[in-house]
């Protein structure tokens, strides 16, 4: 069975796709794409990025553009993908994919958020940044296009399940789950997915594993470690997959990776 959301020419972003999880959407998603795709990597690491486009296959196009997504603006990022796309029109693509995956993680106690820029700044990078840039796509690919349009965000169970210490880190998640249905709900006849990728061994996990401060989500997280529940990138990346193929999903539902297929 093919994977309908990445078949025919797809033109691809993928944010912070220098590593971890992100690292490895471009690595599987590239490895799926037809000759003729285009890939847009962005992340503020550009040596990284070369790293990851020489790994995949050179059917595809892709352009790997360092950028601190924690201050692009709207320009910022018209400019990246219209660079992208020169030489060749939107019209050209059967589908846009957009992976929403940059993210990042703190440990603090709600009450010591009292700085209004720590805020402003969290949220720039992981709620903000990420709705400009989807709307940005979707405008540039609009109804004259024709072109049927994926989008992906990658989500967490603490969207879901509170924990001490991840203030910032769930409520973003809650966030950017809302503004996905809003947006799957204005936009029905986008493919609107937010996949939780489960426990996986990156550098953000193991950040986690190392400064957590809820007792019970430590506990919890060295059973993970115990028991070998941690997977690996590419276990979780291949997961998605499989849910992109089975498309079950409803419009932006939260989907993770330990729910049965």
């Amino acid at each position: 069975m093919s994977v309908e959301a990445l078949s025919g020419k797809v033109f691809l972003v993928v944010t912070g796709a220098s590593r971890g999880i992100g690292r490895q959407i471009a690595l599987t998603f590239g490895s799926l794409l037809e000759k003729g795709s285009h890939m847009l990597l962005l992340a503020r690491d550009l040596n990284a990025l070369c790293e990851v486009k020489k790994s995949i296959p050179p059917i595809v196009n892709v352009d790997a553009v360092r950028m601190d997504l924690s201050k692009a603006t709207k320009t910022d990022l018209e400019e990246a993908i219209v660079k992208t796309l020169k030489g060749t029109t939107r019209e050209a693509f059967d589908r846009v994919v957009v992976m929403h995956n940059v993210g990042s993680l703190n440990q603090k106690l709600l009450n010591e958020l009292t700085d209004l820029n720590d805020w402003r700044t969290y949220y720039d990078l992981n709620f903000f940044v990420p709705a400009v840039l989807n709307a940005v796509v979707m405008n540039l690919f609009d109804s004259k296009t024709n072109t049927k349009k994926v989008i992906i965000n990658l989500t967490s169970f603490t969207a879901i399940q509170a924990f001490i210490g991840t203030g910032y880190y769930c409520t973003v998640k809650v966030a950017r789950e809302m503004y996905f249905k809003v947006f799957a709900s204005e936009n029905p006849d986008v493919d609107v997915l937010s996949y939780g990728p489960g426990a996986v061994d990156t550098d953000m996990f193991t950040f986690l594993c190392e400064n957590v401060l809820d007792p019970v989500h430590k506990e919890h997280l060295r059973e993970l470690w115990k028991n070998k529940i941690v997977i690996s990138p590419e276990q979780s990346i291949n997961h998605l997959v499989e849910v992109l193929k089975a498309h079950k999903y409803k419009p932006a539902e939260h989907v993770d990776y330990y729910d049965p297929l």
